[in-house]
């Protein structure tokens, strides 16, 4: 069918520049589309395939070999010199979400196996999408060891494959292209970081903009060759200028100045690692090649910054990949006028005068900037930081915050008895009832990595896909083969049967097989969970402080929950009830809001809490028994109102739900109440202190490193990780 034209995409400038700038420059590392469902995203991809230039490849290779310089490691070599060329367009591959690995590599070629009993590669997708365009649609949704595979064939350009007896290595040079649905869950950053550009797109709400899209799509349904005929001259411009700009790109130049503007930008952003330098500089040139000049500019450097920094930022979890374009203009004017004052330096040190930039005196003045903004800093100052893990909204908005104070112990504000707010010894909240009644919790802390928190267990085929718990699942990894698996296994069948071929009496080609020898398939993968927050609300975590630092704290297990595809639903309890604010569903965002509004004050209902828990959970269990529950209970232990939690604890842990207590409780002086549930409910309870995973690993070298200085081993506790 014929593809939609990429000249005819309307706006999507962004997503059309950085799709052809991978055209010209492969290395780049290709481009992560991400958008909400029907923006195009699809469309533009295919369009671009059809620009790309033909390519020569040696007749009856598989792998796609270059006539003038065929891979030596090629498994259908060594080509003759001879060898007769064949000229075909450049293939655009497509990636399905349910493609396993041995599709996505490749695996052994069983006719030639059984027909001449030799060990052979059958080429996967990788081997076909060899200089060409490899495109994986909802690439959030791949299993993240297929994605591994991907990034790593982009990077390296070979793509390695060792299952099946097989043992191959094969060129795999491709432009990778990623669309994705954020609403469908994000990427992890290691994977994310490998991608060379990212474009957000989205519908325009303008209603011309608007009938433009719908009037050109319903002339493309109803005539596909005469709509691509009118926009003939438009894509063969279009790819003769991909063509000029690779031809180009060799030659041109990054001089040192707009290179050190290029570490500049990425050092103020603060990005991890050095991919984003060299990848923005290779996106600089690439914008050079394709505007027809030979030397990479400062306008350069921002318009690549803005493809290729967005998704390496560090950010809040729930913020959207961004780019602060006065902070860009600011580390670049100031990388210039670091320029200007070492140019001073140098001629004071040589006792000439300054140069004055209005006399045009300077032979090597500082280049443009390229772009609005206020000016320089002037005395190298610090322009506005990029919201941060750690930078809370009214930070991130420019306003001044001051931190609460920390109440004193018992003083009737610090997390103790005394600020129950529900009438106990430090007397009733001034506002009486009502006043608890609308209390709000504030915005929720600075978020950080928590542990992986896990159900016990191995999970059955029948679960739902996901990154949390073990399962065994139809698309995993490969751990092992077994009689008791679905499905068929070939080779492990015929390996099975092959020492067993003279005691049936073969004499011929083939092999002899019985319904002993059949194996099947055992994978190992993840699997989502329904996590459900149990969260105390009551006038004993009322505190604006405490509070903060527990609704950072969900907020951070709201977002692993959401990474690893699981389903999340909330109940919160205070004053004489339980309430469910947060039915189980896949939307994170919603979780996000309902903590930022979270009413709180009065008595501490636990079991109330315990029992809605229980109730919602045996419903779920009805309408996806397939599901395993994670139940997380954020209380400090208190229990004020209502029957004792210990019994309503016990019958939860007779339903066999995993449990994890996050301990709340502070103070010199605890308790240890939320120990007590954790045993009832047969889980592990973890000081909301201990949650992060930096702080885990943090007081785990410090403990081994005691231990060592003791030169003894000493009780060990538990790790709570393998209990949860």
């Amino acid at each position: 069918m014929t593809a939609y034209p990429l000249s005819a995409v309307v706006g999507m400038d962004d997503l059309r520049l950085a799709l052809l700038l991978n055209a010209v420059s492969p290395a780049i590392g290709g481009v992560l589309v991400r958008g909400e469902k029907g923006t195009a995203k699809s469309t533009a991809v295919r369009g671009l395939a059809v620009l790309l230039p033909p390519v020569n490849v040696v007749t009856g290779c598989r792998f796609s070999c270059d006539p003038g310089a065929p891979e030596p490691d090629c498994p259908d070599g060594p080509h003759p010199p001879e060898a007769r060329p064949t000229t075909r367009a450049a293939r655009l591959v497509e990636l399905p979400v349910g493609a396993s690995e041995d599709r996505v590599t490749g695996a052994i070629d069983l006719d030639r196996a059984l027909a001449e009993g030799v060990t052979a590669l059958r080429p996967g997708l990788l081997a076909a999408a060899h200089r060409g365009v490899l495109y994986v649609d909802e690439v959030n949704l791949l299993h993240d060891h297929l994605v591994d595979l991907l990034l790593d064939a982009a990077a390296l350009g070979v793509a390695h494959v060792e299952r099946d007896g097989v043992s191959v290595r094969h060129a795999a040079r491709f432009l990778l292209v990623g669309t994705m649905n954020p609403e469908e869950g994000e990427l992890r950053p290691q994977l994310l970081d490998r991608f060379g550009l990212t474009v957000e797109v989205a519908a325009s709400r303008q209603p011309q903009v608007r009938a433009d899209v719908v009037r050109r799509r319903l002339a493309y349904d109803a005539d596909p060759a005469a709509f691509a005929a009118r926009w003939i001259d438009e894509e063969a411009t279009l790819a003769a200028k991909i063509l000029t700009a690779r031809e180009r790109l060799p030659g041109v130049g990054l001089p040192d100045p707009v290179l050190r503007q290029v570490t500049a930008v990425c050092a103020a952003f603060d990005v991890d690692g050095m991919r984003a330098d060299v990848v923005v500089a290779r996106t600089a040139m690439a914008l050079a090649a394709w505007e027809g000049r030979v030397t990479v500019d400062t306008d350069d450097v921002r318009r690549a910054a803005l493809l290729a920094l967005p998704h390496r930022c560090r950010r809040g979890p729930f913020d959207a990949p961004g780019l602060d374009e006065e902070t860009l203009v600011q580390a670049l004017d100031e990388a210039c006028e670091d320029k200007a004052r070492a140019k001073d330096d140098a001629r004071a040190h040589a006792g000439a005068p300054p140069a004055d930039p209005g006399t045009g005196t300077d032979p090597d003045p500082a280049p443009p900037t390229g772009g609005g903004g206020d000016g320089g800093r002037g005395g190298g100052g610090r322009g506005p930081a990029p919201s941060g893990p750690g930078t809370t909204a009214e930070q991130a908005a420019g306003a001044d915050v001051v931190p609460s104070p920390r109440p004193a112990e018992g003083s009737g504000a610090g997390g103790g008895d005394g600020e129950r707010g529900d009438g106990g010894p430090s007397g009733p909240e001034p506002g009486g009832g009502a006043a608890r009644a609308h209390r709000r919790a504030g915005s929720p802390g600075p978020s950080f990595r928590p542990r992986r928190l896990e159900v016990p267990g191995t999970g059955t085929l029948a679960g739902a896909a996901g990154r949390r718990a073990r399962a065994r699942t139809s698309r995993g990894a490969v751990v092992t083969t077994s009689p008791d698996a679905p499905g068929l296994h070939l080779p492990a069948t015929l390996r099975a049967a092959a020492p067993w071929q003279h005691a049936r009496g073969r004499t011929g080609p083939g092999l002899v097989l019985c319904p002993a020898d059949r194996r099947g398939a055992v994978r190992q993968g993840r699997e989502g969970n329904l996590v459900l927050f149990v969260v105390d609300a009551s006038g004993s975590m009322a505190a604006r402080a405490r509070m903060r630092t527990v609704t950072g704290a969900v907020l951070s297990l709201l977002l692993d929950a959401y990474q690893r595809r699981d389903r999340i639903g909330m109940i919160i309890f205070r004053g004489s009830r339980a309430d469910l604010v947060l039915p189980p569903t896949s939307s994170v965002e919603v979780g996000a809001a309902r903590l930022a509004s979270l009413p709180t004050g009065g008595r501490t209902p636990l079991t109330a809490g315990l029992t809605r828990a229980g109730e919602l959970l045996a419903t779920e269990r009805r309408r996806d028994p397939h599901r395993r529950p994670l139940l997380i209970v954020v209380t400090d232990g208190r229990a004020t109102a209502g029957p004792d939690p210990i019994a309503a604890a016990r019958t939860l842990a007779r339903t066999g739900v995993a449990s994890v207590v996050v301990d709340c409780e502070s103070g010199h002086v605890r308790l240890g109440l939320a120990g007590r549930l954790a045993t009832a409910l047969g889980g592990t309870a973890i000081p909301i202190d201990a949650l992060s995973a930096t702080a885990y690993q943090t007081a785990t070298a410090h403990q081994t490193a005691s231990r060592a200085a003791r030169g003894t081993a000493g009780p060990r506790r538990a790790d709570p990780r393998k209990a949860a």
